[in-house]
């Protein structure tokens, strides 16, 4: 609904606006003696394109905010499981394959199953409870053991809640879109921008095809590169599993 009433304002702004213009034609008309004013269009027209501009730039760190977030938020969770397989070392012996085990299987099934649902923006299963429980069983030590490695394992069950929270940002990460609202004011404002092109001739037809073409052509690929970048965890700019495939490779 919120973009439904969105338009709905804009579209009555408009309006509005549309209505004053016809009035204040039919109710003062210019004279004969007055000439139109040009630059009233060329100071609406560069409006448009400054405005604009606000837009592409807000809806371009909005979504660049979001990548970098998930990024982060895959190399804080590969590094605090990897510190777990580093803790094995200090464990029990029979307790030191188990979480090497575990830590694998936790960082293939995130490479492997999770990471081409986050691409389709699919929300993920609940094996992720499984999977951490796994890792904190593996990391649990008896009364009996020695000093040291009782806190091993105490170090082993703090980073398994770094691991736990840097999912849950994972996660929310990959739910993430840029508003629809911002993605109509890039579409209107583009259509805006490109038809005021056409209100100001150029003597010169290839002068002016190469500018229209240079304009539309780069307001395309910047709105082509917020797509690409609303998927935090897309296959072209999107954050990669790189950091669990370094350390569990």
């Amino acid at each position: 609904m919120a973009l439904l009433e969105t338009l709905v304002v804009v579209l009555g702004v408009a309006l509005v606006a549309a209505l004053a213009v016809v009035a204040k034609t039919r109710l003062f008309p210019l004279g004969e003696e007055e000439e139109p004013r040009e630059d009233v269009a060329e100071y609406i027209a560069m409006m448009v394109s400054v405005l604009y501009a606000v837009v592409l730039g807000l809806c371009l760190v909005s979504v660049w905010d979001t990548r970098s977030s998930a990024a982060d938020h895959v190399q804080a969770e590969a590094s605090a499981l990897h510190q777990m397989y580093l803790l094995a070392d200090a464990l029990p012996a029979d307790r030191r394959q188990p979480l090497r085990d575990a830590a694998r299987t936790y960082a293939g099934h995130v490479v492997d199953v999770e990471w081409p649902v986050m691409a389709e923006r699919e929300p993920l299963d609940a094996s992720r409870w499984r999977l951490l429980e796994q890792l904190r069983r593996a990391g649990e030590v008896e009364d009996s053991a020695k000093v040291p490695q009782q806190i091993a394992a105490q170090e082993v069950l703090a980073q398994l809640g770094y691991v736990d929270d840097a999912r849950r940002g994972r996660e929310a990460a990959a739910q993430e879109r840029l508003s629809p609202v911002l993605w109509a004011g890039l579409l209107i404002g583009g259509t805006l921008t490109l038809a005021f092109m056409f209100l100001f001739g150029i003597r010169r037809s290839a002068t002016h095809v190469v500018m229209v073409m240079g304009l539309a052509g780069f307001i395309a690929f910047t709105v082509l590169l917020i797509h690409q970048l609303d998927s935090p965890f897309g296959a072209t700019l999107g954050a990669t599993p790189d950091a669990f495939t370094r350390y569990f490779g």
